[in-house]
């Protein structure tokens, strides 16, 4: 099982993990650093033995497929891993410009079965970013019925929606106040605590609490999971995590000081071991 990290900054320094996730600027969305094909360039050859992902996953328009099929074609002189990928431009081009690439299908939601994963496998797609809300036994069942290798987020603040509009910016406008970025805001219904950013692509929409799954992480090796994802947002002494989690795993998740070590990250375990339940409402006369 490889370890995946995306941090806020580009300090790779001293991390023992397998591989980075760099989002690319202008093409990407909901992340905290964006990278420009010279700064993955220089990461790429500057940690040579790391596998290297790019993230591509916001919606192509008309207006971008030039400069996409710039970025890819220098990509793929540069011995990337994958790209993670949302809009389905990304496969058409694939097989356009001949690209060796690899592609990672992540539709977020969307990604939650095995037979679509083995359709997507079947199109060229040779990994799956699996959806946050499926349980741990749906990532089993995908992972031994799929042919896709597939990846499992674990530690993040997950992202819940995103709008390509200025949200923040229209509300405090409606309002007559100087916009405010970075907020949390309080669901009436459900009474959870979302933050709220924006930024040049749009608006995004975070879970406030911490996704915790470093309890899972066994049975996610003993399912023979091929990769595990952690994403450094909010999440405190997050190189610590990271260099203790290689090591967890590198010997073979038996250390259960691990687990207890960061139940400091609270006990959200987020679908893990929650269904998605749906229920029909009956009309009530």
């Amino acid at each position: 099982m490889k370890l995946l990290i995306e941090k806020i900054d580009d300090n790779f320094k001293d991390l023992n993990v397998d591989g980075l996730i760099l989002s690319l600027k202008d093409l990407s969305i909901q992340s905290i650093k964006y990278y420009s094909l010279e700064e993955i360039k220089s990461i790429r050859e500057k940690y040579p033995n790391l596998e290297i992902f790019i993230k591509i996953n916001k919606n192509i328009f008309n207006k971008d497929i030039e400069v996409l099929k710039e970025s890819l074609l220098e990509l793929d002189k540069l011995n990337i891993n994958g790209i993670f990928f949302y809009d389905l431009a990304l496969l058409q081009l694939k097989k356009e410009l001949n690209l060796k690439l690899d592609l990672v299908w992540d539709q977020t939601h969307m990604v939650n079965n095995y037979k679509t994963c083995n359709y997507y496998n079947e199109l060229g797609v040779k990994y799956a970013l699996l959806s946050k809300e499926i349980t741990l036994n749906e990532i089993k069942t995908i992972i031994e019925k799929s042919t896709i290798t597939s990846m499992v987020e674990i530690v993040s603040v997950p992202s819940i929606a995103f709008s390509k509009r200025k949200l923040l910016t229209n509300y405090y406008k409606s309002i007559n106040k100087d916009p405010k970025d970075n907020i949390e805001v309080i669901e009436k219904v459900s009474n959870n605590k979302y933050i709220v950013t924006e930024d040049n692509n749009g608006t995004s929409f975070y879970d406030a609490n911490i996704v915790n799954g470093t309890s899972i992480i066994k049975d996610l090796y003993d399912i023979n999971t091929p990769y595990i994802i952690m994403r450094e947002y909010k999440i405190p002494k997050f190189n610590e995590l990271v260099n203790d989690t290689k090591k967890y795993i590198d010997d073979k998740c038996i250390d259960n000081n691990y687990v207890d070590k960061y139940k400091v990250l609270g006990d959200n375990t987020n679908f893990f071991y929650k269904e998605t339940i749906y229920r029909v409402k009956k009309n009530e006369k």
